[in-house]
């Protein structure tokens, strides 16, 4: 607080201690730290779920054309008609890498929280067990399908069957109804049941065919002729395989079978682009890459960011289910790919980039980035993917509020603006026609601190975060996040690490801690100082009060809420 108190010995490694009081025989008027907002505001959190929005998961072939195959395509392709032979499938699993590529050391993290694994947000929910949409169906026998509309024929598409089956054995493992857990169960297996039976197998490994032409939208050169494959798919595919393996409800035969398909879909990815069909190559600089678009002339595959990811999991699951050696160093080489391609992957400021290749910002695809290497930290626990996942959230953060946001305003004088968007039905988003052009200005004074309802928390192109006023005088104009002067109540856009990261507080620096109430009343605050650099650790970053601020949990601090701008974060 203003002046501080005498608070004892240093309440986190290092030397230093808190700063005392200092004795003054002139009283010096200090500024007012809150600039004219009341401390109810500041030091208190209305009760919100800070929680993040999860977009839907991506639709693979959303951003292109599919086409029905040209003739003779379905006797192109060669699917395996007999069963397969587990034992003979395991023996065929390569054990050599496909080549040398970078790798950093980084490991699979073993004692990962139940709900940090892989696909465990991303339940189906029980309204869409059973899925019939524009691009979506069940077929007879339980099999989710892919339709360019609804008149169109449906086709068998790896990515959207492995997801969805997927999101089943995640609702089957918390599902309490016996009925539903029972579906649930049966659509997992159908849709592994159907991805084993349209496999392609070739050099030792499973392959899992699209049956249809595609062309990507905006990214050049990817365009396919029945049958193409993706390395997504593929580490999707394991994902799913290994998962089913680990539920009980299956007999021994049928756990067998599913171990079987698991080492032969891992196999794929043990195989370079010297044959065909690959969906694993390295650059030019030694990188080991998962292509989701694989394309055969060097170097115009698309290197896409989130598909490579989504592979990763797939090789993760692997490991902690076979403890495959193979597996971790695959792991290890995608991970330092992904690490070392952040600074191609991140738009400072703004929508991350989809692929290396063709760099075009993907305002779709940023949150799942976000998402993506929050899981990645879980992952393997590396502080400096922790960082990169603080960076891109920063850049641009998701828009949506739940119902209830507030933004607190303090007594003065306050600019206003109203930008072009997508509007209510894009939920007052970005268009690259419309460009969040500026479309008026005007400036309200507030004889005292009020508050006013929001709707959306979003970067404004070539601007700052700007919150949308939701009703009243001044529905649908929009103001600056400027702590204290104004910004939104409550605490968003959490982040939970694991495991638990380490802050710096600087040297001979006045440093005010928060302790936030939630019931009301008004919060307190420490003002600390440390005569040598000292580390705290901390275990969640969240947005409070309109800062990104990180929760100390050891020492007197424990408890306490710190600014991100105040500290130096591990893995920066």
């Amino acid at each position: 607080m203003a002046g501080g108190t005498a608070l004892g010995a240093a309440v986190v490694s290092g030397s230093g201690v808190f700063a005392s009081a200092a004795s003054a025989a002139t009283a010096i008027p200090k500024p007012d730290p809150y600039m004219g907002m009341p401390k109810s505001f500041v030091l208190s959190l209305p009760r919100t779920d800070g929680r993040p929005i999860l977009p839907p998961l991506p639709d693979q072939l959303a951003e292109g054309t599919v086409r029905a195959p040209s003739a003779g395509a379905r006797a192109r392709i060669p699917y395996q008609d007999a069963p397969p032979k587990p034992k003979a499938v395991a023996e065929d699993v390569p054990t050599a890498l496909p080549f040398e590529f970078k790798t950093s050391g980084y490991t699979c993290v073993a004692d990962l929280p139940e709900a940090m694994k892989p696909w465990r947000d991303r339940p189906t929910t029980w309204a869409n067990v059973t899925p019939d949409n524009t691009n979506t169906y069940l077929d007879a026998q339980g099999v989710i399908m892919y339709r360019p509309s609804r008149t169109a024929a449906g086709y068998d598409q790896p990515v959207t069957q492995a997801q969805f089956g997927l999101g089943c054995v995640t609702s089957y493992r918390t599902e309490q109804n016996a009925t539903r857990k029972a579906l649930f169960l049966t659509r997992a297996k159908a849709q592994a049941n159907r991805l084993i039976e349209k496999r392609v197998e070739s050099r030792g490994a499973w392959y899992f065919p699209y049956p249809f032409d595609f062309t990507h939208g905006t990214h050049g050169g990817v365009t396919y002729k029945a049958p193409w494959y993706s390395g997504m798919a593929q580490g999707e595919a394991i994902s799913l395989f290994v998962q089913l393996c680990q539920l009980d409800g299956l007999t021994a035969q049928e756990r067998t079978l599913y171990r079987a398909a698991a080492d032969g879909a891992f196999a794929s990815l043990l195989l370079a682009d010297d044959g065909k069909p690959w969906v694993v190559n390295k650059d030019a600089k030694g990188y080991l890459w998962i292509q989701e678009y694989p394309i055969d002339a060097p170097g115009t595959s698309d290197y896409t960011y989130n598909g490579m990811v989504f592979a990763m999991f797939g090789l993760w699951d692997y490991f902690q289910e076979t403890g495959n050696v193979l597996a971790a160093e695959l792991y290890d080489g995608s991970m330092t790919t992904i690490r070392d391609h952040f600074p191609r992957l991140r738009n400072v400021r703004w929508f991350s980039y989809y692929c290396d290749t063709h760099r075009i910002p993907a305002p779709t695809y940023h949150q799942h980035h976000i998402n993506l290497f929050r899981q990645l930290h879980w992952q393997t626990g590396a502080p400096e993917i922790a960082h990169q996942h603080d960076v891109l959230l920063d850049d641009f953060p998701a828009p949506v509020l739940r119902a209830g946001a507030t933004i607190a305003f303090a007594a003065g004088t306050h600019t206003l603006y109203q930008f072009d968007t997508q509007g209510e039905a894009g939920n007052f988003g970005w268009s690259a026609a419309k460009g969040d052009a500026q479309l008026a200005v005007k400036n309200v004074t507030f004889s005292r601190a009020t508050e006013a309802p929001a709707s959306t928390r979003r970067r404004i192109q070539d601007r700052g975060v700007y919150y949308r006023i939701d009703a009243g005088a001044y529905t649908g104009w929009w103001v600056g996040e400027f702590f204290p002067k104004v910004f939104l109540r409550g605490e968003y856009l959490t982040t939970v690490y694991h495991p638990l990261r380490t802050a710096t507080f600087p040297a001979e620096t006045d440093i005010v801690c928060y302790k936030f109430a939630s019931d009301g009343s008004t919060g307190t605050t420490k003002t600390v100082r440390f005569a040598k650099n000292s580390n705290a650790p901390f275990d969640r970053r969240a947005f409070l009060n309109g800062r990104p601020m990180v929760q100390i949990t050891a020492g007197a601090l424990t408890g306490y809420w710190v600014a991100h701008s105040d500290l130096i974060l591990d893995g920066s």
